[in-house]
């Protein structure tokens, strides 16, 4: 029954990702009424509960200077689309040691890899809502342009009466 739940909730398809392996993330983020998604990009330095539908990822980057952390869960809805863009050979599930280094002493043994067969994955839901929300956003410009249009057809109509009473009282 509690797998039947799980199942339920998790996604059809997930990237394979791995500790050492450079990522960007795309997550979806809410600001008040509006959607956008937001692109993180680190490096991979923990994964946990691989194959469940609770498999996190910890993601760690250099933002101005300072270290910055966040962890993913794969199978949550905000998380769009995980992208492995680097990876490297290590030899340990947690690169803590990683929060220590930086410069040229941070840097991992690159790994050749199949770049397109891990990254395409095709998850319809997925898609489906990502075009959605595209089409949302098409709309949205859409009513702007013409409410835009409108306001400035009004101030041509505007604009021509008061030449014509200049042109009366010339």
């Amino acid at each position: 029954m509690i797998q039947q739940i799980n199942a339920k909730y998790q996604k059809s398809a997930v990237v394979d990702v791995r500790s050492g392996d450079t990522v960007k993330v795309h997550q979806k983020i809410r600001e008040g009424s509006k959607e956008r998604v937001q692109i993180f990009q680190g490096l991979v330095i923990r994964t946990d509960m691989k194959g469940g539908h609770l498999s996190r990822i910890t993601v760690r980057r250099i933002a101005s200077g300072v270290g910055v952390e966040k962890s993913f869960l794969l199978h949550s809805p905000l998380v769009m689309q995980v992208e492995v863009t680097k990876r490297s050979k290590v030899r340990r599930n947690y690169l803590s040691y990683m929060r220590q280094r930086t410069g040229k002493a941070a840097r991992l043994t690159g790994l050749d890899f199949d770049k397109r067969g891990v990254n395409e994955i095709h998850d319809a839901a997925a898609e489906a809502e990502e075009a959605k929300l595209k089409e949302q956003v098409a709309a949205d410009a859409a009513a702007k342009a013409e409410e835009k249009e409108a306001e400035q057809a009004k101030l041509d109509a505007k604009a021509d009466a008061v030449a014509a009473k200049h042109q009366e009282t010339a």
